[in-house]
């Protein structure tokens, strides 16, 4: 594949598509908010404290080759490592939609960024 092509690896198989390197940025600086609410999420659990405030759903999506939705409610993980995001994937002729671990997003996403770099 060529260097432009985003693979994001899920639990049996991947994709691959063309993605611009700022939208690489614009999607690791959605992750990196939500890993910050996912955090406090589960600081607030693992303290016992009681309810954390609800934290905001993260929904990305991004336009070009094809349509990409990344959607997750960071309300429903006990941590940032159990976390799953439910990933769709959409052009004129398929769609994909599933769920991918956000932990792999992240390690897809940064190696992507590596080799732009």
């Amino acid at each position: 594949m060529s260097a432009n092509h985003l693979t994001l690896n899920l639990v049996e198989g991947s994709v691959s598509f063309s993605f611009s390197p700022g939208a690489a940025r614009e999607l690791k600086a959605a992750i990196d908010e939500l890993m910050q609410k996912l955090k406090v999420v589960a600081t607030k659990n693992a303290s016992g404290g009681g309810r954390a405030n609800p934290q905001s759903s993260m929904e990305y999506r991004y336009t070009g080759e094809v349509f990409l939705e990344l959607f997750c409610n960071p309300n429903i993980w006990p941590s940032p490592f159990a976390a799953k995001v439910l990933l769709t994937v959409r052009s004129d002729t398929i769609r994909l939609t599933t769920e991918a671990e956000l932990t792999r997003v992240i390690e897809d996403i940064n190696q992507y960024l590596e080799q732009e770099d």
